[in-house]
């Protein structure tokens, strides 16, 4: 992969283009002091494929939404102008979030175009500094207040991982693009490939099982990350029957300057109108955490983003998320909990104790109560965030509840073992108390500072199962 300008992030990629998505629409309110497009462009050519089952052809459309929400998301966070999410279909169209009242003039210029059919084609990455500079954009590219100068393409992926689309940005001046800059786009380009992965199971008509289990995939991390120095492990058990996408979520993944976050979260209620909340709040929680490291903070921005998302079933969700910073003696951790179950910290010798302060859930008032709570973790120390399918899970017998009390005795009593064994533990507990028959989601993230090192390769408790 070249990356046109000064820096090059190779980042291997091999696929071909599929048909049959849905383009995005990004009006932004009208902005006076912006000059008006004088380009009046033609209709994009059309992709050689089949017919689209969900084809929109004009903005508006709900299938349209999650991409509208991801450009969104891009410009803001970029501090850009221009931002589009081009689906591939019978009629591919780009709009982008720019000043001024939507027309023709918003529609992708050719060299615009053409650079998002290179990133479609290529299926891979595409980032430019300046297109004056480049030799293949000199000749179609505008320059001037009104040219785009500054660009950045990612490919969209289907769930099959060929490319169906392209996540691209620009600006009308020279920009470097950062390292965090591209790590920020790769996150929302990864989104919107789940967005696709949602429409493609819908579309396709699979049974209902099925598309809770494609929902669910596209909502939870492929992988975790590697965190140097500490364990990380996760389990998540769906509850019910596998017809419906519940609403528990959890991720990992790197913040600024060396921290990592990790979040447990909650939505209300079930099927895809939950499966739309949870996938808000994973790339609206990843893209602030490039931007700041206080989980109050990071937790009120999601609230924002919940409030003023415009949707006829808005939903609510409670969460605990938690910046973590290794350290010599282990990690600093900081903890803010919105109306989420506090996370519990198992100390070397066995003792066990609540860590944060409860707070209000989120996305129903525009200033929630929460705090920033901060721990340290020493070797043989554990961190364990949990949802609260695990504490509320009921007995097959008396229906009693598993509850805090059991759930403390029973990380007080694992002893010094891998944070993998501590998530299995818990969930196997939980899962045996109801007789194998749980209504509800659970979902455990264990974080543990070992006592030894492993000779720098990756600690055997960095896993996690679904």
């Amino acid at each position: 992969m070249r990356v046109l300008g000064n820096a090059s992030v190779p980042v291997p990629a091999s696929a071909s283009t599929v048909t049959g998505l849905v383009p995005a629409n990004v009006p932004d309110p009208p902005d006076p002091s912006d000059p008006p497009d004088p380009l009046d462009m033609p209709d994009v050519p059309a992709v050689p494929g089949p017919a689209a089952a969900c084809q929109a052809g004009m903005p508006g459309t709900r299938a349209e939404e999650p991409f509208d929400r991801v450009a969104r998301l891009a410009a803001m966070v970029m501090g850009t102008p221009l931002a589009s999410v081009m689906m591939v279909g019978e009629r591919p169209f780009s709009w982008r979030i720019r000043p001024g009242p939507l027309g023709m003039a918003d529609r992708q210029s050719p060299a615009e175009q053409s650079l998002c059919q290179h990133v479609i084609d290529s299926a891979d990455k595409l980032v430019i500094d300046d297109v004056r500079l480049d030799s293949r954009t000199i000749a179609s590219c505008p320059s001037g207040p009104a040219g785009v100068i500054a660009w950045a393409g990612f490919p969209v992926r289907g769930p099959d991982g060929r490319v169906v689309g392209a996540l691209c940005v620009a600006d009308h001046r020279p920009r470097r693009w950062s390292t965090g800059d591209v790590e920020v786009l790769e996150t929302l380009a990864y989104v919107a490939s789940g967005e696709a992965a949602l429409q493609v199971a819908v579309q396709h008509g699979a049974e209902r099982a099925a598309l809770a289990q494609t929902l669910q995939e596209s909502l939870l991390p492929s992988r975790l990350p590697v965190i140097p120095g500490l364990q990380v492990a996760a389990r998540y058990v769906a509850g019910g029957i596998g017809a419906e996408v519940l609403g528990d979520f959890y991720d990992v993944f790197p913040s600024v300057r060396g921290s990592w976050g990790m979040v447990v979260g909650d939505v209300c209620g079930k099927g895809v109108p939950a499966a739309k909340s949870t996938a808000l709040a994973r790339y609206t929680l990843r893209a602030e955490a490039h931007r700041e490291t206080r989980p109050r903070l990071i937790l009120a921005a999601l609230n924002q983003a919940l409030l003023e998302w415009i949707t006829d079933d808005p939903r609510f969700l409670t969460a605990i998320y938690a910046t973590v910073r290794p350290t010599v003696a282990g990690a600093s951790v900081q903890i803010s909990s919105a109306g989420h179950p506090l996370a519990l910290v198992r100390r070397a010798d066995g003792r066990v104790q609540a860590s944060g302060r409860p707070g209000t859930l989120l996305g129903i008032v525009p200033d929630p109560d929460l705090h920033d709570s901060r721990t340290q973790l020493r070797a043989g120390d554990s961190l364990v965030l949990f949802s609260d399918g695990v504490t509320e899970a009921r007995g097959h017998i008396d229906r009693d509840l598993y509850g805090d009390d059991r759930l403390r005795d029973l990380i007080a009593g694992l002893g010094d073992v891998p944070a993998a064994r501590i998530a299995d533990s818990i969930q196997q507990a939980a899962l045996a108390f109801t007789g194998g028959d749980s209504s509800d989601d659970t979902v455990t993230l264990v974080l543990k500072v070992p006592r030894h090192e492993t000779n720098g390769h990756p600690d055997p408790g960095n896993e996690q199962h679904g």
